[in-house]
């Protein structure tokens, strides 16, 4: 099956974007700040080690650094430069690691998280099962796992302004909150506990809606999107189309669904489902052996 999503592509546009990303990010902040609103869950308990997926700039992995001072906590992102521009977030007085590595194969030892946190980075995967699953992987037993996602109500007024004026696909689809419940249930989490918002931002009109788009890095990633640039007719005939949705103060509305995800991971030896059978994996320090008597 041909991939849904062109990772380098990603990759090259959060690159281009770390510069500037923190000034342009302002629902990404409010998100995060939401998301680690939920670390209350631990209560009082104090993680060793903490993952922030798809870091970013950093400003979590910061926050979690400051929240848990004896912890070690790592930023992991798949471009470089916004792993640079997070080494300001780590002062050396709290630093933290930072990886860099893809959120699809990470490059930790099975069992060795205690809380991984993931603020709007899984809307760029295309197969949540297998994430989850490797997520699943390198938390301890009863660890804490928080995401967040973008759903696909996003961006829907861009998506129907440009079908209307191309066949090829201008945003990425999103998995439902019904897809995100699922695939945590098949990587095997327990009490996973998924809810969502739907922000509404304004823009005085389409070009400024697609700039900040860049500067966020949220460009069109889809292996199948046109790869030539959107010509001034195409883009014309989707701003025509935008422009009936002004709302009364003359703005154009944007939406944004996100998806917020909740999950502890279970006991060892619980099973996950593969093919629509459960697979269990037991350590081997679990499993007795008998040895044969000398002769």
């Amino acid at each position: 099956m041909d991939p849904l999503f062109d990772s380098r592509h990603v990759r090259r546009a959060f690159s281009r974007a770390a510069a500037g990303y923190d000034a342009a990010a302002a629902l990404q902040a409010e998100v995060r700040t939401r998301l680690l609103e939920s670390l209350a869950y631990l209560d009082d308990r104090q993680p060793s080690v903490v993952l922030d997926v798809g870091s970013g700039t950093g400003h979590a992995a910061a926050a979690m650094r400051k929240r848990w001072s004896k912890a070690r906590v790592v930023a992991l992102d798949l471009a470089l430069p916004m792993l640079r521009q997070a080494r300001r977030q780590a002062g050396w007085w709290k630093p933290f690691n930072r990886v860099c590595a893809d959120a699809r194969a990470l490059p930790l030892a099975e069992g060795s998280v205690d809380v991984i946190f993931s603020n709007l980075c899984l809307q760029w995967v295309e197969d949540l099962p297998a994430v989850f699953a490797g997520f699943r992987r390198v938390l301890r037993p009863g660890g804490l796992m928080l995401c967040s996602s973008f759903g696909p109500e996003t961006l829907a007024e861009l998506r129907e302004a440009f079908a209307q004026a191309d066949a090829s696909p201008h945003v990425s689809p999103f998995a439902s909150i019904a897809q995100f419940g699922d695939a945590l249930l098949s990587a095997g989490f327990r009490d996973p506990v998924v809810d969502r918002d739907l922000f509404n931002l304004t823009y005085p009109d389409l070009p400024a809606l697609m700039r900040e788009l860049r500067a966020i890095g949220a460009t069109n990633a889809m292996a199948s999107r046109r790869r030539s640039l959107t010509g001034r007719a195409r883009f014309a005939a989707a701003a025509a189309a935008y422009e009936p949705l002004r709302d009364g103060q003359g703005r154009l509305p944007s939406s944004w669904e996100v998806i917020y995800a909740q999950a502890w991971a279970p006991a060892p030896g619980m099973p996950i489902r593969e093919g629509g059978h459960e697979v269990a994996a037991v350590p081997l320090s679990q499993i007795p052996i008998r040895r044969r008597p000398q002769p």
